[in-house]
Parts: C-alpha cells; sequence; structure tokens
C-alpha cells in the first residue's frame, strides 16, 4: 500500500510528503472494524482526525501505538517500521515509544502526580527520577502539586499530569484521544491554549481525535476526514474548510450552501447555470463540457450582503436577488437563510448589528453576491447522491 494519495478515493494536500521523518499511517481491513486509511503527520505537526462516532478514530490510535493490530497495512514513524502486514512485523507497543492521553486520563489512583509522570522513567535512578518529574510539572504549570492525588486534582490539572506522563517517556509521537472532552468550557479553552505553547517545546508528530471542528481548526496543522473506517481527505484547515473534495466531506466538515448546476455556454464564456443565475467561476469551468452537471460549494464567507443604503453598482460578481426564510440570533452573531431559485438556500453568519442595520426580518427581499473565487466544483459529484452515501 503507498502513501496517501496513491489510490483510492483518497485525496491528500499536494504539500504533504511521505512519512521518512514522521509519523505514515496506511492500514486496511474489511472487519470485524473496517478500515481503509492513510494520512502522514511530520515532526512538529499536529493532525486532527474527525469523523463521526464509528468512523475508526480511536481503533488507528490504537493501531500506531501497537495496541490493535490490523489485517493489512504498514505503520511507518521517524524511519523505523513499527507495522508491516505483509511481512508479518509488529513492535509490541513498549519498543514503539507512544506516549498517549487517553480520555479519562487513566492516570493512578494510588499514586501521586508525580509519581504517576515518574512510571516510565524506572529505568532512571529514583533521584533522576524525581527531578525530570518536577521538570516535567512545571512544564504543564502544576509546580508545587506533585505530592496531591488524582482526587485532589481539578480536571484541568488531571489532564495535565497524562500529558507530561505522556511527554515524559520521551516519545517518538504524542497521541491524544479526545483529551479535553470530559472539562468544562473554560478549561477546554485554557488547556487548548497550553496545548499550544507546549507544541513550541516538542518536535515530535502530534496525533488528536476530537469530535470538536473548531477544536481541530484551531490546534491542527492538518486534519484528516474519517467516515466509516476510510480516510476521506487530508488537508490544512483552510484549503479544507473551502475546499472539501466531495458534497460527502463538506457535510462531514458541517458545511452547507451545497449545490447543483450545470455548465452552459454563454456568449463564449462557460458559466455555471444555477436556476436562473448564470454565475461565474473563477476556477475548473474551463476543465467541463457544456451540459455537465456538476456539485458546487461556497463557503460562507464568500456571501456577500448588499447593504440597503448601499445599492450595488455591479462591482461585485454574481449580485441575484433573494428571500429572508430565517433569521437566528446567536448573541453577537446572527445566522441567516436566504431562500433563493424557488427553494434553494444559502446560509452565512453576520454580526447581529450588521443585521439590524440592514433591517434583516424574515420575508425580506436581500440582494447578495456569490464570489466566483469562493465557488468550489466538485466534478464527478452529484450532492444527493452524496447525501444517499452518508445514511449507509
Amino acid at each position: 500500500m503507498g502513501w496517501p494519495g496513491a489510490g483510492g478515493g483518497y485525496v491528500a494536500d499536494s504539500s504533504i510528503v511521505g512519512p521518512a521523518a514522521g509519523l505514515g499511517v496506511a492500514v486496511n481491513q474489511t472487519g470485524p472494524i473496517p478500515l481503509d486509511a492513510e494520512f502522514v503527520c511530520q515532526p512538529g505537526e499536529l493532525l486532527a482526525l474527525v469523523g463521526p462516532s464509528g468512523s475508526g478514530k480511536t481503533t488507528l490510535l490504537r493501531t500506531i501505538a501497537g495496541l490493535y493490530r490490523p489485517q493489512g497495512g504498514r505503520v511507518e514513524c521517524a524511519g523505523d517500521v513499527w507495522f508491516d502486514a505483509e511481512r508479518k512485523h509488529s513492535l509490541s507497543p513498549q519498543r514503539r515509544q507512544v506516549g498517549i492521553v487517553f480520555q479519562d486520563y487513566a492516570l493512578f489512583p494510588h499514586l501521586t502526580a508525580a509519581q504517576n509522570i515518574q512510571l516510565p522513567l524506572r529505568h532512571l535512578p529514583q533521584l533522576e527520577r524525581r527531578e525530570q518529574a518536577e521538570q516535567w510539572l512545571a512544564k504543564v504549570r502544576l509546580d508545587g502539586l506533585g505530592k496531591r492525588y488524582p482526587n485532589a486534582l481539578s480536571g484541568g490539572q488531571r489532564q495535565r499530569v497524562a500529558l507530561a506522563r505522556a511527554l515524559a517517556r520521551d516519545p517518538k509521537v504524542l497521541l491524544l484521544d479526545e483529551p479535553f472532552s470530559a472539562v468544562d468550557q473554560v478549561t477546554r479553552r485554557r488547556l487548548q491554549r497550553e496545548l499550544a505553547l507546549l507544541r513550541q517545546q516538542i518536535d515530535i508528530p502530534i496525533v488528536l481525535v476530537t469530535h470538536d471542528l473548531e477544536e481541530a481548526a484551531a490546534l491542527a496543522d492538518q486534519i484528516c476526514v474519517l467516515h466509516n473506517g476510510e480516510s476521506l481527505q487530508q488537508a490544512a484547515p483552510e484549503a479544507l474548510f473551502r475546499r472539501p473534495a466531495s458534497p460527502l466531506i463538506a457535510r462531514l466538515l458541517d458545511r452547507h450552501n451545497l449545490f447543483e448546476g450545470v455548465v452552459v455556454d454563454v456568449e463564449g464564456h462557460q458559466r455555471l447555470q444555477w436556476g436562473e443565475a448564470y454565475l461565474e467561476v473563477a476556477e475548473g469551468l474551463a476543465n467541463l463540457s457544456p451540459g455537465e452537471t456538476v456539485a458546487w460549494y461556497l463557503p460562507p464567507s464568500d456571501i456577500v450582503l448588499h447593504r440597503r443604503d448601499r445599492p450595488s453598482q455591479g462591482e461585485r460578481e454574481n449580485p441575484l436577488a433573494a428571500t429572508v426564510e430565517e433569521l437566528v440570533v446567536l448573541g453577537g452573531i446572527t445566522s441567516v437563510s436566504l431562500r433563493v431559485n424557488h427553494g434553494d438556500m444559502l446560509r452565512f453568519d453576520i454580526a447581529t448589528h450588521a443585521a439590524r442595520r440592514n433591517q434583516l426580518t424574515s420575508g425580506a427581499v436581500v440582494n447578495v453576491s456569490l464570489l466566483a473565487a469562493g465557488i468550489h466544483l466538485m466534478p464527478g459529484h452529484r450532492v444527493r447522491a452524496d447525501a444517499h452515501d452518508k445514511r449507509k
């Protein structure tokens, strides 16, 4: 099996290179847990694995750690082969030098924070073990709490002890399995910030499993989307959220504004016919044939609402009229749903004060522009067929 981009339906960003110095995973099996996943993570990078429950995220972490052995595939890290099904080669978890932070932290309740951190350091003299444990406590900002037992620590403090213990073993890769899910929102944000700071001190691949797309976008250098054990696309967050490779991936990323259009020729120029509108598209139309139906996506940021007191002078491409279907005020942000083409819905968020300034009300007719540079074509895909795939 090759590395990401080598085959199947998997799409990898063109800037992603092989696993020579980092982590490379390419595993497959038909059951009992179906897997067909490939991804890479370079030293110093954080890769987030995202996808619905049952998509294989935790199984892949266990595969990297040597706690699960799939039927086929290969795992490499730092130039060493950890698993090769074809050669029937699999290193034990102890020999893989993996640091893991579990969802429930898995601290030993009868040991203090410092003693928990010392567990992977048992090969060192006792004094050196204590010194290193204290150094790691300082790195995760738990100075002076080394003598406390887990039940005397807050959820955020226990999480940091688990992180320090994972890093104390000098791992070649750090695996984080929903590490922030058991704490409150305020603590969660603080721990995310501390992980971002701690990353500056370590230069190993980090793989994060999370259900939180905002968390993935904020922390990750790369995101890999999984569905039913299959890796669908890996890319940097900005590229992934603006250029999903298929409608299914867009839906898994909670993206809306998925439509279908027909390629047409208008006075010698390729356009995308969408209902009664003929849309200019910055990239991709030249490679398609007139009459071809194509799925497309528009990021919410590329929908421009025209101000009522400043009508469009045609300076924005693809202007069209729409009817406000729904307004949902969420504090300082208002979610807007517009009905166009007698049924299609455009969704985007604007500042609540801007919604009030423009006197947006349900049923009001407004003008918007769909920026040509934001329209992302997905040739070979149909929106409704993709929706059926997701229900399988």
